[in-house]
């Protein structure tokens, strides 16, 4: 499988990288990869390559499953969903690594379905057509529309905090950041985003709860260079390019309350 393409962009972008000497293990798909933290069973980070000049748009094809190349022990499996509000939300989304011929964009999408591609995320919050959903959305449209290719790098903040819960512990903030090419400079453009599902985590069982008093999840466009130091993850160039102006960077982060305030 050929995995995130680091070179995608016409620059070097690597894929995001554990900022210590925690034990990983890298699994290539086609068009994207993940880098499993094993010990937490879950991602560091994944990469996935988005050619917004050949997307296909395909009906949704594929079921979840162990990636039989690793050991099932170090996978969040099926038994981290059963019976209870949790759902199995991608890391690299179904549709973005779609592109090409049908059967290579096919053959893409079914390969988000392996569980190192999943994160637990609150009902609330995985199915938000606002915010989280608005928000991939919203990145997806923009390959699409400017037939640019863009690389979108997503993980959970791997916080030993998070409360534990069959086995593995249940990630309270999500991170993203998307990648491109500036058609006017054509020097490397990025934008980073936290995505806080913690008010829908009820901490003392772990379970999914959608909480009146502190509402449900939140949004933010962050400065990169916070979003590495928070989920300790090396994101390189990533960094520097970040649109936020350098002013911006040092004020509180963006909330965002609907997709069109995101700025790219």
């Amino acid at each position: 499988m050929d995995g995130y393409d680091e070179a995608f962009l016409g620059l070097h972008v690597p894929l995001p990288r554990a900022g210590d000497a925690r034990p990983t293990a890298l699994l290539t798909y086609p068009h994207f990869s993940v880098l499993l933290d094993t010990s937490r069973r879950l991602a560091v980070s994944t990469g996935v390559n988005i050619d917004g000049a050949t997307l296909v748009d395909l009906a949704r094809t594929g079921d979840w499953e162990l990636d039989p190349r690793i050991p099932v022990t170090v996978q969040a499996g099926p038994d981290v969903y059963a019976k209870n509000d949790l759902d199995r939300g991608h890391l690299v989304r179904r549709r973005d690594p779609g592109w090409g011929t049908t059967a290579q964009a096919r053959a893409a999408t079914e390969a988000t379905f392996f569980y190192p591609n999943a994160a637990p995320q609150a009902a609330a919050f995985n199915q938000s057509k606002d915010l989280w959903l608005g928000l991939e959305d919203h990145v997806l449209r923009f390959a699409d529309a400017e037939d640019v290719r863009i690389s979108v790098f997503t993980a959970p903040v791997l916080d030993q905090a998070d409360p534990p819960y069959r086995g593995i512990r249940i990630p309270g903030r999500f991170w993203k950041v998307a990648a491109w090419v500036s058609t006017d400079d054509e020097i490397l453009a990025a934008a980073g985003f936290v995505l806080d599902q913690s008010a829908l985590i009820d901490a003392a069982s772990a379970t999914a709860t959608l909480s009146p008093v502190l509402g449900g999840f939140r949004t933010f466009q962050a400065p990169i260079a916070d979003i590495a130091a928070l989920a300790g993850v090396d994101l390189g160039p990533l960094v520097a390019a970040d649109v936020l102006p350098a002013a911006a960077r040092a004020r509180e982060w963006r909330e965002l309350t609907v997709a069109a305030e995101i700025r790219l």
